[in-house]
């Protein structure tokens, strides 16, 4: 079981305070014959209008690393391979990268963040750690 990111019980409790139910802590996708990985959380709420369940996956990154870069660059590494297998194993289920507001401020809101989310489709949740709420969806 992999280890718990510093921000994990902040986003675990404005996804909550946001209307989400928490369904997966973590959320065990199978890759390969005997492995899995473990996508932070999964979640679902329901849409009342359709009545039909929203689903997600949460992947959680501090950057607290030795860079930003490096962070960023492990962060889409882990996005992009989480989302390959969901793809297969659940299709229904939307993935999302969650980083703090100043994080999504110093990086995704940038020209080069940007270009990062318009070409690997990205789908971020921006947080606010102290007041544990979320700031932003992105898309």
């Amino acid at each position: 079981m992999p280890a718990k990111d510093i921000y994990h019980d902040n986003v675990k409790a404005a996804l909550i305070k946001d209307g989400w139910t928490i369904t997966h802590d973590p959320l065990t996708v199978p890759f390969g014959i005997r492995t899995n990985i473990y996508v932070d959380l999964g979640a679902q709420r329901l849409i009342a209008a359709s009545k039909a369940d929203q689903k997600i996956a949460v992947e959680i990154k501090s950057f607290i690393g030795k860079s930003e870069i490096d962070d960023l660059e492990d962060a889409l590494g882990h996005y992009v391979l989480y989302l390959s297998l969901l793809e297969e194993n659940e299709p229904d289920r939307k993935l999302f990268l969650a980083v703090t507001r100043e994080i999504f401020e110093r990086i995704f809101n940038e020209p080069v963040g940007q270009t990062l989310i318009r070409k690997l489709n990205l789908h971020i949740i921006s947080f606010d750690e102290k007041k544990e709420v979320i700031v932003q969806w992105i898309p």
